[in-house]
C-alpha cells in the first residue's frame, strides 16, 4: 500500500523529511503526523506556530492546535493555550477521549500540565522585538496591526491506508486577546476521512471559516472529483462567491491527499508547501492560481526556498 504526507508552508520541510523516513519504516499515520508538526513547533525561527510564534496585542503567545484520526473521526483540539512547548500532542491526546474534545484558554493550558505535557515560554526574545517595534509603528504610521496566519497544516496516509489531519499555529500577530481562526475547528482548518482523503487549509481564518472548505475538499473527493479538481473547485467556487457578496477575498490556500496518495493544491496567492511519497522524495513546490478555475505549481528554486525559510 502506498504511503504520502503533505504540508502547508516550506517550513514544513525537515519534518515532512523526518516523516517520510518514518512512513517508508511502516509507521502509523498519526505519529508521523504529530512529529512532523513538532519539529514545526520546536523551531524558533518560524514566527508564526509554536516556539517563536508572534504574541497577540498583548504579548502573549496564545496558540492553537487540532488532530484528526480519519479512521474513527476522533477529533481533539485547543485554542488559546500558553506556555505549553507542543500543542499538537495535547490536541492528540484529547482526540482519545470520549468528552472534553476541545479545550480553550486556560482550560487547555490546566490540561496540558496536569497531564504532563512540557512547560516553556513560547515567546522568544527575537518575537517580543519584532512585537516591540510592531506596537510602536502602530502608533507612529497608523500600520495595520494584523500580519502573519501561516498555519502550519499536514495530511498523511499510511501503508495501513489510514490517515490523519492536523495543524497548529499562533494565529494572527497582533490578534485580539482570545481570537481563534479556523485552524482548530473541524471541516474549515482540517478534515480527514480514510475512506476518502484530508485536507487542511492556511490563510485568513475569518475567511476560511466561513466556508468549511477542508470539509468541502473531502466531499468532493468523496464524489470521484480527482484532488487536485477538488481542491480547485472548492477554494475558487468560493473566493469567487465572498468576492461577490463581500467585494473581496483574504488569502486561502488548500492542501489535500486522497487515501491512493494523489495530492492536490489550491491557492489565491503564493504558496510554497511539501509533499513526500512513496515515489517521490521530500519536494518543496510553489503553487499560483492560474486562468479560471486552475492552480499553476512548479517545482521551488533554491532560491524560492531560501526566500521562504
Amino acid at each position: 500500500m502506498k504511503w504520502g504526507i503533505i504540508a502547508t508552508w516550506a517550513m514544513a520541510y525537515e519534518g515532512i523529511s523526518k516523516a517520510a523516513k518514518e512512513l517508508a519504516e511502516d509507521s502509523i499515520a498519526g505519529d508521523a503526523l504529530e512529529h512532523s508538526i513538532k519539529i514545526v513547533e520546536d523551531n524558533p525561527l518560524y514566527r508564526s506556530v509554536g516556539y517563536g510564534g508572534l504574541p497577540n496585542e498583548q504579548g502573549i503567545v496564545e496558540l492553537d492546535a487540532a488532530f484528526m484520526d480519519g479512521d474513527q473521526f476522533n477529533i481533539g483540539a485547543v485554542a488559546g493555550i500558553q506556555d505549553v512547548k507542543n500543542p499538537i500532542s495535547v490536541a492528540r491526546k484529547l482526540s482519545n477521549h470520549q468528552f472534553n474534545r476541545f479545550l480553550v484558554g486556560q482550560g487547555a493550558t490546566a490540561f496540558a500540565q496536569k497531564n504532563g505535557f512540557e512547560r516553556m515560554n513560547m515567546l522568544t526574545d527575537e518575537s517580543r522585538t519584532i512585537w516591540e517595534k510592531r506596537v510602536e509603528e502602530m502608533k507612529t504610521k497608523d500600520l495595520s496591526p494584523y500580519d502573519g496566519h501561516d498555519t502550519v497544516g499536514v495530511v498523511c496516509l499510511d501503508h495501513r491506508k489510514s490517515m490523519a489531519a492536523g495543524t497548529s499555529s499562533s494565529g494572527l500577530f497582533m490578534k485580539k486577546q482570545g481570537r481563534v481562526g479556523d485552524s482548530p475547528l473541524s471541516g474549515s482548518g482540517f478534515y480527514v476521512d480514510s475512506e476518502i482523503g484530508g485536507a487542511t487549509a492556511t490563510g485568513l481564518g475569518e475567511d476560511l471559516m466561513k466556508g468549511c472548505l477542508s470539509y468541502e475538499i473531502v466531499q468532493l473527493m468523496g464524489e470521484g472529483l480527482s484532488p487536485q479538481e477538488a481542491a480547485n473547485k472548492a477554494l475558487y467556487d468560493f473566493e469567487e462567491k465572498l468576492i461577490r457578496r463581500k467585494g473581496k477575498a483574504g488569502a486561502m490556500s488548500l492542501i489535500c491527499m486522497n487515501n491512493e496518495g494523489q495530492w492536490g493544491v489550491a491557492t489565491n496567492v503564493e504558496f510554497p508547501f511539501v509533499v513526500a511519497t512513496e515515489e517521490e522524495e521530500p519536494t518543496v513546490y510553489i503553487a499560483n492560481k492560474g486562468e479560471g478555475y486552475s492552480t499553476i505549481i512548479d517545482k521551488a528554486t533554491k532560491e524560492q526556498i531560501e526566500k521562504c525559510e
